[in-house]
């Protein structure tokens, strides 16, 4: 039996609708004055609602309690949006599918309050679409399901479409995210999922493949500075109402500390509006002294297992390699600064040391090797000078990653090519029995004539890994095996020559 279709379906994502009754909700109080009605199979109904249009919504329920600032000045129509040009531009492929109500199913990827959320609620003011919002830590696989089965009656009752909106879509787990994979390919449902996470790291490579995915960056200053120019001005959603006064110089220290995050820069904002006692004409001086109280301790997005994370660390090496010695130390200053972890740090300049300096100053891996012990015993926050003076070292150094090179393509020549056999003369003859087996035999010890040596082979065939560069150290290196390879083929006739 399908149930009565309605304009919209509310549903709060921290509880279950049961049929006929909605426990501890607002809503099922005696005296309200909002439109509802219980479907045939038990769904609370709202006619004429939708899920973002929650200011009548809210004055009913809350009775005037105030929602947050960040909350109530999401953009109501595209025309609000700021920034995202990207993928919002004029002749973009996802602005051309909003505004024509043919959206498929998409995931919005990038950090918080960049506005994956905010879109979602202009795409339900535009879309004739049934538009359910739900959050992934409290959806079970039962409700889930529940909603996928209304979603397919209306589409072959109705001929009307479902979006969903599923925020925080990575934590869904696979099985969860596998629920929604049927639906999605047949076109049941919209999907658009909101994410702070890599989707190519936390999302099923199956649902990928049936979305398209949209990176959203993080907001510029100017943007910033435009959101809480409008939430100052705002009569009806912002704080237009209250007399604040407040300098540029103090709007920029907010949304420099916000770092792209809009909400963010709206909650400072609004707790120090709300928090400040107005002066006897009730001005609200909102000054720097009252930004920075609000502000604190500012909060640098770096997820230790995501991209934040390796994304800096990337950042960081590449910028040694490179001797550039201030973004090495600024994205050390970084990784400090959001407490990854000092050991981490420091096995990452060994590498580099080792990798990137080489041979061109052996001492790189000296002191990245003794940073790292220091690093262990010292402990933070002391340890951040040993990991500088490394870090510092290394970016300084003369580069050659000749070593690296040379390695990597013996490697691959072990791995694809066929095995070279040691020479006889190169076998150990340490054992009873190997002289008979010839091993060891015309071996010429390099400490008694090496004049002589220098006339032998190592390798049955003339192979070349190592190629040293005129950088640093390495330039002796690279003069020396020159001058040996010159005197080998002064010295060997092409009978005596063994490769």
């Amino acid at each position: 039996m399908v149930s009565f279709e309605p304009t919209q379906i509310i549903r709060e994502p921290n509880f279950t609708l049961p049929a006929g009754k909605v426990r501890g909700h607002p809503l099922s109080r005696r005296g309200s004055k909002i439109p509802l009605k219980y479907g045939r199979s038990g769904e609370l109904l709202f006619k004429n609602m939708s899920l973002f249009n929650k200011e009548e919504l809210d004055l009913k329920i809350n009775k005037g309690r105030s929602r947050p600032l960040a909350y109530r000045m999401r953009p109501r129509s595209l025309d609000e949006f700021v920034n995202q040009r990207h993928i919002l531009d004029e002749g973009k492929p996802l602005l051309r599918a909003i505004k024509a109500d043919r959206l498929t199913s998409v995931i919005l990827y990038g950090p918080p309050g960049v506005g994956k959320t905010a879109l979602a609620s202009v795409i339900s003011n535009i879309t004739k679409s049934l538009f359910l919002h739900l959050n992934a830590t409290t959806t079970t696989v039962k409700e889930l399901k529940y909603i996928l089965d209304q979603a397919k009656q209306r589409v072959r009752v109705f001929n009307r479409r479902t979006i969903i909106f599923l925020d925080e879509i990575h934590r869904f787990n696979k099985t969860q995210q596998d629920v929604l994979m049927h639906d999605v390919e047949e076109g049941n449902i919209i999907l658009i999922g909101a994410t702070t996470h890599n989707p190519f790291f936390s999302i099923t490579p199956a649902l990928i493949s049936r979305s398209s995915i949209f990176e959203l960056k993080p907001l510029s200053i100017e943007d910033v500075l435009k959101i809480l120019k409008q939430a100052l001005k705002d009569k009806e959603r912002g704080l237009g109402k209250l007399k604040i006064k407040i300098s540029q110089e103090t709007l920029k220290l907010i949304a420099s500390a916000s770092d792209g995050d809009a909400r963010r820069a709206l909650n400072i904002l609004e707790i120090g509006s709300l928090t400040t006692k107005p002066d006897k004409d009730g001005v609200i001086n909102y000054t720097m002294k009252v930004a920075s109280d609000c502000i604190q301790k500012k909060i640098v997005l770096y997820d230790k297992k995501e991209d934040a994370h390796y994304d800096t660390i990337s950042s960081f090496i590449k910028s040694m390699r490179a001797s550039d010695v201030d973004a090495t130390l600024y994205w050390l200053a970084k990784m400090i600064y959001a407490g990854e972890d000092p050991r981490f740090i420091a096995r990452r300049i060994i590498i580099c040391a080792a990798e990137d300096v080489g041979n061109a100053d052996p001492q790189a891996l000296v002191v990245a090797n003794s940073a790292y012990q220091a690093s262990e015993f010292i402990g933070m926050p002391e340890a951040k000078i040993p990991l500088a003076q490394a870090a510092i070292y290394v970016a300084c150094a003369p580069k050659s990653n000749a070593a690296y090179l040379g390695i990597e393509k013996a490697l691959e020549d072990v791995e694809k090519n066929y095995l070279l056999e040691v020479p006889d003369y190169l076998k150990d003859s340490h054992y009873k029995g190997a002289q008979k087996l010839g091993r060891g035999q015309g071996y010429i010890y390099p400490h008694t004539n090496k004049e002589a040596a220098q006339k032998q082979r190592y390798l049955p065939e003339k192979r070349r890994y190592y190629y040293p560069k005129d950088a640093g150290f390495e330039a002796k290196f690279k003069k020396m095996l020159d001058e040996k390879e010159r005197l080998f083929k002064e010295n060997n006739s092409r009978k005596n020559d063994v490769y």
